[in-house]
C-alpha cells in the first residue's frame, strides 16, 4: 500500500470537492470569459478608443465585476476544501505508510539519498504553494512521507483527473515530443529536475528501462514518498535531494535533463543557474527539454492564467508569463542555433480547457550541448 484508503465518508467528501471544482470549471468560469466579452471588454473599448493590452488592464476590469469575484471566492475555497478532504486520511494512516516505507527492500532497483543539510530556497520557504500545508517539504515525523502523500492524492482532484489514473499524463506528453524533436532518442542517463514525487518521472523509466533515471528535488517527504511509489510500481528510479541550481552531479554526467512544470515554481534567478546547471551537467550533443503551463496568448487569458499568483501561492506564475526562456537558456550557455521553444497539444477537452475555446499548448523549452 503507498496510498491511504479513505473511509466511505472521506471518499464521499472527495467526490463532492472533485465534483464542486468541475462546476466551477464548467459552468462558473467559462461566465468570466462571456462577462469580460460581452461586457467589460466592449465597455473599455468605449471609453479608450483600443482593448485591453496587459494583464494588469484586463485585471483593474475584472477585479470589481461581482461575477468574476464569485468565481474566484468559490474557487479559492474548492482548494481549500481540497486539502481538507484530503488531510484525514493522509494523517490518519500516516504511521502505516512510515511502516510501509520503512521496509522498502529495494526490489525494483532504485534507491534514495537525502541531504538534511540542504537549504531550502525560499521561493518554496516563503510560501504554501498551491495552499498544501507545511508545502511540499515540511517533515512532521521522522521518516515522513506526509507532504508526498498530500501532493499525489491532490492531483486528480486539482486537475480533475486530466492526467490520467496514475497522474503521469505530463512525463507522457514530454517523452512523446522528445522522440519527435531528437532522431534515435536513446539516452544512457536521465535527469528529471523537480520531481516531486515522481509521478512525471516513472514514464520515463519505463520507455527507456536500459537507462539510469534520477529525479531530483528539494523536498525530503515527497521524495521518500516517490521512491515508495516508484518501487511499488517496480520502476527503477534513483532519488535525490537536490537543488536543481547546483546538482552536485558531475559534469557531463547526463544525455538527457527533463522537468515538468518545474520553472514556474522557482524565481527569476533561479532560472538563470538552472539554465548554467542544465549546460554544465549535458554530455556534448545532450538534450534538455523543460515544460511548462500554458499562459494564453492573449491578455485576458494571461490574467485568468495569473489567478494562481494572487490566490494560490504562486508567486512566480505571473512573472514567468512574460519571461524569455530561450533567451535565459542561451545567458546560461546554450548556443543560439542549439536552443528553441517548441509545444505539445495536450488535447485537453474543453471542459479541462475551461475558460478558453483554444487547445491547449504546452510549451516546452529545448536546448542542446
Amino acid at each position: 500500500m503507498y496510498q491511504p484508503q479513505a473511509t466511505h465518508d472521506e471518499q464521499a467528501r472527495q467526490d463532492f470537492v472533485s465534483a464542486f471544482r468541475s462546476h466551477l470549471a464548467r459552468r462558473i468560469q467559462p461566465a468570466t470569459a462571456r462577462i469580460y466579452e460581452q461586457q467589460l471588454k466592449p465597455d473599455f473599448v468605449a471609453r479608450h478608443g483600443r482593448e485591453p493590452e496587459s494583464i494588469d488592464e484586463v485585471k483593474a476590469i475584472m477585479d470589481p465585476d461581482p461575477g468574476y469575484r464569485l468565481w474566484s471566492a468559490l474557487q479559492r475555497r474548492s482548494q481549500e476544501m481540497m486539502w481538507e478532504s484530503i488531510a484525514a486520511p493522509a494523517v490518519r494512516q500516516r504511521d502505516e505508510l512510515i511502516t510501509h516505507f520503512r521496509s522498502l527492500s529495494g526490489g525494483a532497483g532504485g534507491s534514495l539519498e537525502l541531504d538534511p543539510t540542504l537549504e531550502i530556497p525560499a521561493y518554496h520557504s516563503t510560501v504554501d504553494i498551491h495552499l498544501q500545508p507545511g508545502g511540499y517539504y515540511s517533515d512532521t515525523c521522522p521518516d515522513d512521507v506526509t507532504a508526498g502523500v498530500l501532493y499525489e492524492t491532490s492531483l486528480p482532484i486539482y486537475i480533475g483527473g486530466a492526467l490520467g489514473p496514475d497522474s503521469d499524463r505530463l512525463g507522457s506528453m514530454l517523452i512523446e515530443t522528445a522522440r519527435q524533436e531528437i532522431p534515435n532518442l536513446s539516452p544512457r542517463r536521465i535527469l528529471d529536475m523537480g520531481c516531486a514525487v515522481g509521478n512525471s518521472t516513472l514514464p520515463w523509466a519505463e520507455a527507456f528501462p536500459d537507462a539510469e533515471v534520477f529525479a531530483i528535488d528539494v523536498a525530503a517527504p515527497c521524495l521518500r514518498y516517490g521512491h515508495l511509489r516508484a518501487e511499488e510500481k517496480g520502476q527503477r528510479v534513483h532519488f535525490r535531494q537536490q537543488n536543481a541550481e547546483r546538482t552536485g552531479f558531475p559534469d557531463q554526467h547526463f544525455d538527457l535533463i527533463v522537468s515538468h512544470i518545474m520553472l514556474h515554481e522557482t524565481s527569476s534567478p533561479a532560472i538563470d543557474n538552472i539554465m548554467a546547471e542544465c549546460h554544465r551537467l549535458l554530455r556534448p550533443g545532450g538534450f534538455m527539454m523543460h515544460m511548462e503551463i500554458p499562459r494564453g496568448v492573449g491578455p485576458f487569458d494571461q490574467f485568468m492564467s495569473t489567478w494562481e499568483t494572487y490566490n494560490n501561492n504562486e508567486y512566480f506564475a505571473r512573472r514567468i508569463t512574460h519571461i524569455d526562456l530561450p533567451a535565459r537558456a542561451i545567458a546560461g550557455g546554450f548556443a543560439r542555433d542549439r536552443v528553441k521553444l517548441t509545444a505539445h497539444d495536450g488535447g485537453f477537452s474543453k471542459a479541462q480547457r475551461n475558460y478558453t475555446e483554444r487547445p491547449l499548448a504546452w510549451p516546452i523549452l529545448m536546448g542542446q550541448a
